[in-house]
């Protein structure tokens, strides 16, 4: 279990740095109804989250078999090479685009479903469901808790904290307006304007780092198997 949140953890938290579920989020709390809408947001982007890692985590499962010893190496090889892909993607389109990806689409997104909290749900979902760079560390982080030889206790407990890392931009604003509206609006603030800055950096980074890691190992295990 320890070397799985060795791996699910920096993932999680990776995954976590959004700044337009971040934006969309802030921008939810601060219109009519804000509250409830920012639930609402928050319980479709945790949903699909949790939807997503628990359908890659038994697919996992299902497919390594004991008659093919080097499956599992095979898959480090995919999903290694996918985060380098995802990663120069995103340096490439961030650079074409010259400026913070996604930030102000993030504001005009969120501004139209602050005025209407009916659609915050699946508005929620769909915003998860198109983070290229955040289901693709999903999806890695998922596989590594798919290959662990756990109790299914365990593995829940690999999964919670995996979905509860990557939606903490949607449900961490919800818990802290509710207990300081006005310090967490303004740390909202600051940590929306450092991620726009910075996230794009750091994502990158993070996907190029797993995925070397994911090459790597598949290739140790293909050579030593």
């Amino acid at each position: 279990m320890l070397e799985a949140l060795a791996v699910v953890i920096p993932l999680g938290l990776g995954g976590a740095v959004s700044p337009v579920m971040l934006t969309e989020q802030t921008v939810l709390l601060a219109g009519p109804d804000g509250r409830r809408t920012g639930l609402r947001y928050a319980a479709g982007v945790v949903l699909t989250t949790f939807v997503i890692v628990v359908a890659i985590v038994l697919f996992g499962r299902a497919i390594s078999l004991p008659t093919e010893p080097h499956l599992d190496a095979s898959l480090d090889l995919v999903v290694g090479l996918a985060l380098v892909f995802v990663g120069v993607l995103v340096l490439v389109l961030g650079r074409h685009r010259g400026g913070s990806p996604g930030h102000k689409g993030g504001d005009d997104r969120g501004a139209s479903s602050s005025r209407q909290a009916r659609a915050a749900f699946p508005f929620g979902m769909f915003s998860m469901a198109t983070n290229v760079t955040t289901v693709a560390l999903i999806a890695a982080a998922a596989k590594e808790i798919s290959r662990t030889d756990t109790r299914i206790a365990v593995a829940t407990l690999l999964v919670l904290v995996l979905v509860g890392l990557v939606t903490t931009p949607a449900w961490v604003p919800v818990v802290l307006t509710r207990i300081a509206p006005g310090p967490s609006e303004r740390g909202f603030a600051a940590a929306r304007e450092q991620i726009a800055r910075r996230g794009r950096v750091v994502t990158v980074g993070l996907l190029g780092v797993a995925g070397l890691f994911f090459i790597g190992r598949g290739l140790l295990r293909l050579l030593g198997g």
